[in-house]
């Protein structure tokens, strides 16, 4: 048995310590969100936060969590109010989506650490997060906008 916080809350799983927390999210505890990739933290769409830091949960074991507090993507708001979720939204950024909840999920956790991010501050934080369909551009722009709607709703 593992106790892990998830979203604000606390959840004891019956799992083994160094099973992915990627696979406990999603098969154990049901938030369906957070997506399955690659397995080998090499294209971002399972990212979620760590204490407020993005990690792959494909290869984060949940017994090393510890006491960290997990953001999964239905974490983040619950009506969708973020202002990432809000510019997403607004810019219409996905495409086939799969890879959009990795990438809210690292892109809100640049504009908690920089605010205004630059084009080469987006870039580098986002470099992990792989899409597809190419919508890169509207990411950044997402990013840039979400950036606005933070900074109005401070």
């Amino acid at each position: 048995m593992v106790t892990i916080n998830v979203n604000g809350t606390d959840r004891t799983v019956d799992v083994e310590s160094d099973t992915p927390l990627l696979w406990v999210l999603r098969d154990v505890i049901g938030l369906t969100g957070t997506k399955y990739g690659c397995g080998m933290a090499l294209c971002g769409a399972c990212t979620v936060h760590l204490d407020g830091k993005p990690v792959r949960s494909c290869t984060t074991p949940v017994g090393s969590i510890g006491a960290a507090k997990v953001t999964t993507i239905e974490g983040l708001s619950p009506d969708r109010s973020h202002p990432v979720q809000k510019a997403w939204i607004e810019l219409d950024v996905p495409q086939c989506g799969y890879c959009q909840s990795g990438q809210i999920m690292s892109a809100s956790a640049l504009l908690a650490e920089k605010p205004q991010p630059t084009d080469a501050d987006i870039d580098a934080a986002m470099s992990g997060n792989l899409c597809r369909c190419g919508t890169y551009q509207r990411i950044r722009a997402a990013i840039h906008r979400a950036a606005q709607l933070q900074g109005a709703r401070s």
